[in-house]
């Protein structure tokens, strides 16, 4: 199992599940930052559109290309299903933001051969290690 900043060092493609076009929302202001710092994000939302300028897409199903990792803001609850899709669409790893954790979703990660970080703020571990994909 990776550890979170390895995590970021290695991707380069990161779905936001939950991503919120609201500025105030820490679901807009991380993938944000993460945008700025050279990962490329596809917000998943189906609600909007667009989100930072770049379409939504409204499931993990729908991505149009393989993604290296699955960031989710949404409630703990929805952590379980939400794991599975990324499982369906073999996606490698999966990071729940600060506050969301599920034992259940772990354990479809683990099974899934996913790597997997919970309760963790992607932004402050990008901080702390000093990553960004910009030259």
């Amino acid at each position: 199992m990776r550890s979170a900043q390895q995590l970021l060092a290695d991707a380069n493609v990161i779905a936001v599940v939950g991503a919120s076009r609201e500025p105030y929302k820490p679901s807009h202001t991380v993938p944000l930052q993460m945008l700025r710092h050279g990962w490329r994000i596809i917000p998943v939302n189906p609600f909007v559109d667009e989100i930072f300028g770049i379409p939504t897409v409204p499931t993990l199903a729908d991505l149009p290309e393989p993604v290296d990792l699955v960031n989710i803001f949404r409630p703990s609850r929805d952590a379980v299903e939400i794991v599975r899709q990324a499982a369906a669409i073999k996606a490698p790893a999966v990071w729940l933001q600060s506050g969301i954790a599920s034992t259940e979703a772990k354990r479809i990660a683990e099974e899934a051969g996913m790597d997997y970080v919970q309760d963790r703020c992607m932004a402050v571990e990008r901080a702390v290690a000093q990553l960004t994909k910009l030259p």
